[in-house]
């Protein structure tokens, strides 16, 4: 077990903070080694493996899906922890804002966490001290799940013949339902899709993008500073840019800068309620002839990667969010110099990783991270200009494969299984045993699990990992179920190569 050590830099008055999180890190040990050996995919052949989800960060709204009688109620977690009660073959999971999905192989549904506005899934009448209980979506008895996805008050499932449903709570259109449809207590199919093969969704706060597997891209929800394109007739400025520039013109350190951009923003989205709302999904027409093989809404704001390699962005850019120089409203490029194949977005910032070839040399090749927006809370994890897409120097000996994106911090995963942090640590999102802000990456102790995949919500983590059980000794009956990593990756709407 690794105890949290107090930096020079830091004050002595943490100290019995810190012996409050010790006591809470000996309580997490505990809990990881009676949930240790997981009884996914096992056996006794060669490469055996299991599978299990942890979680980390703020625990408030019991996104972290842990019991009451670990961390306490509406408590975090600053350690990686498994998640109880969960079935013993998930294969990808999902984080919205402030709630968490995982699908099964069999293609189940489970969710926990945030419950005000029915994104779980469980009816509304559900009692707030079970939001934090893993349970099965219900409605979709007759859908095998694929995929799932979130944002802060909807679901989306997209069933494997590419179907995609919707259920939660938004005023801006997110359901995608038609017009006026503002909730939907169970799942409920997009009409407007059917006979379309969805391969990815990502949803902001009020937005939503779509890509199929033939390239398509469509976009419904709030439509407003370009972030659907030039879907919803006449581009406008949103009423969040004035609330954010306020912010910016404040002294504030990086804990309090995440509180009040929360609160500036509530104050901006009143602001926006007669601004102009895409009911149902919309094919881009902008983007027909090129194709599109990844999307990644943040907040406010959207990324686009297209076929031809050339990465697009629209929606706010008061945080520099955008990468570009130009200022147009709607979808242009990013002032960047190489191909992304993945894209990740937060609150205002954003991050691609690309394919770089030494001397030219196709065949000597390597991944690097791009980062760029707001900083505050060293979310970037590098040095240099906040507006301009740059490599992520504390990645550079690494091969990262995959990013997430929360509120203020960010996550990369590596070919070899190894989880990086960095960026604002409150509430221990981080998955370090600290609420210490990390300004580079850092690599996460598992215990020797390798991480399959990493999300990020606001201010929680959620990943998972495999082990090997022939190393740990451990024989158990194979649970023939085929599902492979490539494809689980794929379609988990975090991970994503080129299609």
């Amino acid at each position: 077990m690794r105890i949290p050590c107090l930096r020079n830099r830091r004050d002595l008055g943490f100290s019995l903070r810190m012996l409050q999180l010790a006591r809470r890190t000996c309580e997490a040990a505990f809990f990881l080694s009676r949930h240790r050996y997981f009884s996914s995919r096992a056996g006794c052949g060669n490469g055996s493996s299991s599978f299990a989800v942890m979680s980390f960060g703020d625990g408030s709204q019991g996104s972290l899906g842990l019991p009451s009688s670990l961390v306490g109620i509406g408590a975090d977690a600053y350690e990686p922890t498994v998640v109880p009660g969960l079935p013993p073959d998930v294969v990808s999971v999902s984080a919205g804002h402030y709630h968490s999905l995982a699908v099964t192989a069999e293609g189940e549904l489970w969710a926990w966490g945030r419950n005000d506005e029915g994104q779980l899934g469980r009816g509304l009448l559900a009692p707030r001290h079970s939001w934090n209980e893993p349970k099965r979506v219900e409605g979709l008895g007759n859908v095998k799940v694929r995929a799932a996805f979130a944002s802060g008050v909807i679901s989306v499932a997209v069933g494997d013949d590419g179907s995609m449903w919707t259920w939660g709570r938004s005023k801006r259109g997110q359901l995608g339902l038609g017009k006026g449809v503002v909730e939907a207590a169970q799942p409920s199919r997009v009409e407007l899709l059917a006979g379309e093969e969805i391969c990815k969704v990502s949803l902001g706060w009020g937005h939503a993008l779509a890509c199929t597997i033939d390239g398509k891209l469509f976009g419904w929800g709030y439509a407003a500073d370009g972030r659907l394109g030039q879907l919803g007739g006449t581009v406008e400025t949103s009423p969040l840019d004035t609330s954010a520039t306020l912010l910016r013109r404040r002294e504030l350190n990086s804990h309090q800068a995440v509180e009040i951009t929360e609160k500036l923003l509530m104050v901006g989205m009143e602001k926006e309620m007669d601004m102009p709302i895409v009911w149902e999904p919309h094919v881009i027409e902008e983007l027909q002839l090129v194709g599109v093989t990844d999307v990644s809404c943040g907040l406010d704001h959207s990324l686009v990667i297209c076929r031809d390699g050339a990465l697009l962005s629209g929606g706010s850019n008061i945080y520099g969010q955008l990468g570009r120089q130009n200022q147009d409203l709607g979808l242009f490029p990013v002032d960047i110099e190489f191909s992304p194949f993945s894209a990740a977005s937060g609150l205002g910032h954003s991050m691609a990783i690309c394919k770089i070839s030494a001397s030219g040399d196709p065949n000597n090749s390597r991944n690097v991270v791009l980062s760029w927006g707001w900083d505050q809370s060293y979310q970037l994890g590098r040095v240099g200009l906040k507006d301009k897409p740059s490599v992520v120097e504390g990645l550079a000996e690494e091969a990262p494969t995959a990013i997430s994106c929360g509120r203020a911090h960010s996550l990369a995963v590596t070919a070899g299984g190894g989880l990086w942090v960095w960026g604002c640590g409150k509430n221990g999102r981080l998955g370090l045993g600290s609420s210490f802000d990390e300004p580079e990456p850092v690599l996460v102790d598992i215990g020797g699990h390798k991480v399959i995949q990493a999300v990020a919500g606001f201010d929680h983590t959620l990943i998972l990992v495999s082990e090997s059980l022939r190393r740990l000794g451990i024989c158990q009956p194979i649970v023939t179920q085929d599902f492979d990593i490539e494809n689980i990756c794929l379609h988990s709407g975090y991970t994503k190569s080129t299609m």
